[in-house]
């Protein structure tokens, strides 16, 4: 792989966690898996059914156990993988917070994260899996959580539209990879997944690349 730390983004359900797992295992990398839904976050469930009530209490101990992950998982010297992913970069805390909380909510919480994320160490490439709402749906009910079966359309809707914002802005401080998967099926097709890992290891410049596959 060209880059020494890679994350893989996406919508809910669009399969990062899939994908930088069997990365992770075929080319040696070390891999930190975002595995903090149910009991490591109680808030969860229960922002699903009530989120004006939950949602400060979900993003807050989201951004807790992201940071003591990283702290952990980047800090310590690795001499048995060639490289790291991840199936989240810290920024999606801002891009879920922007969309869930309430205007002064959101302020007291960008300045908490604005502290404590300052000096982490940025991702060389960011990828983010683009997958319309139609199959991100498809995705989520195929794996079953029940507290996310009834998130709309409209909220994954909002949550992606977040993400292209933030990809947007983020283009001149950054590598990013846009991968449109609309078209892939990276599980049953290892052609699919060929053409995914061939994207994804170019020497990209820093800015915003969009690959449609």
């Amino acid at each position: 792989m060209h880059y020494s730390y890679i994350a893989i983004e996406g919508t809910l359900g669009a399969g990062k966690t899939t994908l930088a797992s069997r990365i992770a295992n075929d080319y040696n990398g070390k891999l930190v898996l975002e595995e903090f839904e149910g009991d490591k976050n109680p808030f969860l469930p229960k922002f699903y059914k009530d989120p004006d009530k939950y949602s400060f209490q979900v993003e807050m101990t989201f951004l807790a156990l992201r940071y003591q992950q990283l702290k952990d998982k980047l800090g310590a010297l690795d001499l048995f993988h060639d490289f790291i992913i991840s199936d989240y970069y810290v920024a999606k805390s801002l891009i879920f917070s922007r969309n869930n909380l309430h205007e002064d909510e959101y302020q007291l919480f960008s300045r908490f994260y604005n502290i404590i994320f300052s000096d982490m160490p940025k991702p060389e490439l960011l990828v983010y899996l683009y997958s319309d709402v139609a199959r991100l749906q498809r995705n989520i009910r195929k794996r079953g959580r029940s507290y996310e079966q009834e998130i709309s359309d409209e909220y994954l809707n909002d949550i992606q539209q977040g993400y292209l914002d933030f990809l947007h802005q983020q283009q001149d401080n950054m590598r990013i990879l846009l991968l449109d998967t609309n078209r892939l099926d990276f599980v049953a097709s290892e052609r699919d997944y060929r053409s995914i890992i061939e994207a994804i290891d170019q020497p990209y410049d820093i800015g915003l690349h969009r690959v449609s596959l």
